[in-house]
């Protein structure tokens, strides 16, 4: 090893084998009992545990990682040999010949901004220290074989020695100038002989890692560097992953192009490898913000719907009213439970969200407002879009085709927000039927066929075509196909008619002509419900409720269903079972919004009144809804009475004998 002298690496290299030991030795056991000994085999180990056992060492890791991080594979061979020779003769255990150290330095101070930047801001400053990077991976290669090692000979004093090929150079071999053997008397010889058969092979793949956008400000382009995986950690992370990714900072020429200047470009050569999908809707909650959550509701126990009001005043604050459309955000965005039938078929859990409305009412402010609501998002826009850029792309790189994830991959977990719905082609809205029923993306290009996963919300806002008819259905009105708008839970209109009470209220609004109570009011409620504490309640009521139904839900859900299906006219696409799983999904987000592990009549008569928003004619109040003139009422919990009565006035006309039909397999 270059820069570790003679007597040093015995003495490092005993430690290693003996921290390997001490701390390691049931990893050690279970690779020395797998049955193939050809097999790259990973050793996982903590980079802050190395950091308490021996501080010195891990400082090496850290500071000379080219040479630490094979000299810890070794360590690692020794040391499952030794526990191999002390094993008893009944355990059946075989020798391996390559077992690599994985360095996660999660919870160590390696995960300091220093040590852990952003990819735009990675410099020259990080290269050949151990360097960890955080990023979505939008484009992976395929799985190749490249020459790890070649031992060669000197003719002269025999001296055997092992070559490792050079990224800098294009995975090429420089042979040293005078024999490296260190021996009181040196050879000096120059001329060297391949040794046959110790060639050693590694698979080899290439990805493409993407700075996360939520961290970016506006304008900022996010940046990307190649990323190399080797051996075990090819094929684990596919396009649309998040990861956190720990390795070497280095770099390699780029290729050569007629009249175009060569350079280095930067790569991570990955030593660990830690996908955070799981972790994409975690946001961090103290235990005294849960606290406080439950606090809230026991304050509002007599009144809840106060309180969930309270809530959604909090939603785009700087836009009047809207109580209806800031009540669809909040379900869409808190979703309902997934289910998984006994045959496997899944039942999404997400709920999507349509806006139509006249320019000027605020649809575009929503999106933006739920985007950052989302611990992950993608906001682009229908004209801007094509089908491969909401999918995912087929691009050639190096004379192969590899697939690179579009919107709607990169925001798997998340939210996609699709400004201007309607400027997208008909065909390239057709390629997000798969992505927002199924959940996912069946991929046919170039040669490379694969499924990719998109557990997405989708949050779209669309311009009525032409001036907007009432009498007309929603496809006749906005050019979109019965099929797509089915797959929406909930389709707002928001029409911008004459009404000289709402503009005088919007405007006092606006110019801040409102009494000074309703002000002070207004910002003690931003101080309690502001964005991170929105974004922690989501994440919070997201992660700790399953909301069952109730048999009283079931009714209610099961009669409204049942009435819809028989009055079916203009909403004819809308009313076929996925409005039964709608309904479902939203009484199941709005027992979440209530902070109740238990859906009640109440959650599904919210849920019905939102479906009853969507439609063009209702089939319980008679009327056409109109979400923009919609407002947040004194007393809600008195107003919820009111339509509760009507509302089961009107469904005890079914016939209770059909009850509940079909609702238990939601549980």
């Amino acid at each position: 090893m270059d820069s570790c002298n003679e007597e040093e690496v015995p003495m490092r290299l005993h430690s290693a084998v003996e921290y390997l030991l001490h701390s390691h030795s049931d990893q050690l056991r279970s690779i020395i009992l797998s049955p193939d000994p050809k097999l790259h085999y990973p050793l996982f180990v903590d980079y802050a545990e190395l950091m308490d056992a021996d501080p010195p060492l891990a400082r090496l890791v850290f500071a000379n990682p080219t040479d630490y991080l094979r000299f810890f594979d070794q360590a690692a061979i020794l040391a499952h040999k030794r526990v191999l020779k002390d094993m008893v003769s009944h355990e059946k255990g075989v020798e391996k010949k390559f077992i690599h150290v994985r360095f996660n330095v999660c919870g160590s101070p390696l995960e300091f901004p220093e040590t852990f930047p952003t990819i735009g801001r990675v410099r020259v400053k990080h290269r050949g220290i151990l360097l960890t990077l955080k990023g979505t991976v939008i484009r992976s290669g395929a799985v190749k074989m490249y020459e790890g090692q070649r031992t060669y000979q000197c003719k002269k004093c025999k001296h055997m020695f092992p070559l490792y090929p050079e990224l800098e150079t294009r995975n090429s071999i420089t042979l040293p100038s005078i024999c490296p053997s260190q021996r009181s008397n040196p050879c000096e010889g120059t001329k060297f002989l391949c040794v046959e058969n110790t060639t050693v092979c590694h698979d080899y793949q290439e990805i493409k890692l993407q700075e996360s956008t939520q961290v970016l400000g506006v304008g900022v382009i996010p940046r990307l560097i190649l990323v190399i995986l080797q051996d075990d950690l090819v094929d684990i992370v596919k396009a649309g992953d998040d990861v956190i990714i720990t390795g070497i900072l280095t770099a390699k020429w780029s290729p050569d192009l007629k009249d175009v200047r060569c350079d280095l470009d930067p790569i991570l050569i990955a030593n660990h490898v830690r996908k955070t999908n799981e972790m994409k809707l975690e946001i961090d909650i103290p235990d005294d913000v849960a606290m406080k959550f439950k606090q809230f509701w026991l304050d509002f126990r007599d009144t809840p719907l106060k309180g969930r009001n309270t809530i959604l005043q909090g939603i785009c604050p700087q836009v009047f009213g809207l109580f209806t459309v800031k009540l669809a955000v909040a379900l869409t965005l808190i979703g309902g439970v997934q289910h998984v039938d006994a045959s496997g078929t899944k039942i999404r859990g997400e709920s999507h969200l349509l806006l139509v409305g006249d320019p000027g009412t605020g649809k575009s402010q929503f999106l933006k407002f739920a985007a950052k609501l989302s611990n992950r998002s993608v906001i682009t826009t229908g004209l801007g879009s094509t089908s491969a850029g909401l999918t995912v792309t087929a691009v050639k790189d190096g004379g192969e085709w590899m697939l690179e994830a579009g919107a709607l991959v990169l925001a798997d977990g998340g939210l996609c927000c699709i400004d201007e719905f309607d400027s997208m082609r008909e065909h390239d809205r057709a390629t997000i039927h798969e992505a927002m029923e199924q959940q996912t993306i069946s991929v046919a290009k170039a040669g490379l066929v694969t499924t990719l996963s998109t557990r997405t919300i989708v949050f779209g806002a669309t311009n009525p075509k032409g001036h907007y008819d009432p009498d007309q259905p929603l496809s006749v009105n906005t050019a979109l196909s019965g099929p797509l708008l089915s797959r929406f839970d909930i389709v707002l209109v928001l029409l911008d008619t004459k009404n000289p009470e709402w503009d005088a209220v919007v405007s006092s609004h606006i110019l801040g002509e409102g009494e000074y109570g309703n002000g002070k009011q207004d910002e003690d409620l931003a101080n309690i419900w502001s964005l991170s504490i929105l974004r922690r309640y989501i994440g919070y009521v997201k992660n700790h409720f399953k909301p069952v139904l109730t048999k009283e839900a079931e009714k209610v859900i099961s009669s409204y269903y049942q009435l819809q299906r028989r009055s079916a006219t203009h909403n004819a696409a809308r009313t076929t079972v996925r409005m039964l799983e709608s309904l479902i999904r939203l009484a199941q987000a709005h027992a979440r919004l209530m902070f109740r592990n238990e859906v009640t009549r109440l959650d599904a008569i919210a849920a019905i009144l939102c479906i009853e928003s969507s439609m063009t004619i209702s089939a319980i109040v008679d009327s056409i809804g109109n979400a923009l003139h919609s407002n947040f009422t004194e007393n809600p919990d008195e107003e919820y009475a009111k339509q509760e009565k009507l509302i089961l006035e009107k469904l005890s006309l079914i016939d209770e004998s059909l009850e509940s039909n079909g609702l238990e397999g939601f549980n």
